[in-house]
């Protein structure tokens, strides 16, 4: 009997995947536990809708990442920190204070999780750090720390 799994079975396949099972595993396993339906052609057209569907979100936000991609690639953030004894950085900057900076300068909101910076800043003058944005889309930007008056 052919099936189409609904959640990944052990030892079976994937969810999404259509299998070739014997009737008896088919009927008293997995379509009364809930873990595949029979493969009739309307299910099998609704799962390749699904996939045309999933496929079509992904896409829209691999564009909308590159479009992010090219407003701040190779930009230069100025980031203002307040400055302590002897003129060190007081505290550090972290992503957060990156991903707000971005925000401010350049109107673009990424998440903190997305920025990597290449080690703690806690000292003034000028570092790289990468934005890792979903499906393999990215950059660096440069991080200018000045002392905040």
């Amino acid at each position: 009997m052919k099936v189409i799994l609904l959640k990944d079975v052990k030892g079976s396949g994937k969810a999404g995947e259509t299998l070739n099972v014997a009737d008896g595993y088919a009927r008293n396993f997995l379509i009364a536990k809930g873990f595949a339906i029979e493969a009739t052609a309307k299910n099998l057209n609704d799962l390749a809708g699904k996939k045309a569907a999933e496929q079509h979100k992904i896409d829209v936000e691999i564009e909308q990442n590159k479009a992010l991609v090219a407003k701040i690639s190779d930009k230069e953030v100025v980031v203002k920190a307040k400055a302590g004894q002897g003129g060190k950085l007081f505290g550090s900057v972290t992503a957060a204070t990156v991903a707000e900076a971005v925000s401010s300068q350049y109107g673009v909101d990424i998440d903190k999780k997305k920025i990597a910076l290449s080690g703690e800043i806690k000292a003034f003058g000028d570092f790289t750090a990468a934005v890792k944005l979903s499906h393999g889309v990215g950059c660096s930007i440069k991080i200018k720390v000045v002392e905040d008056n």
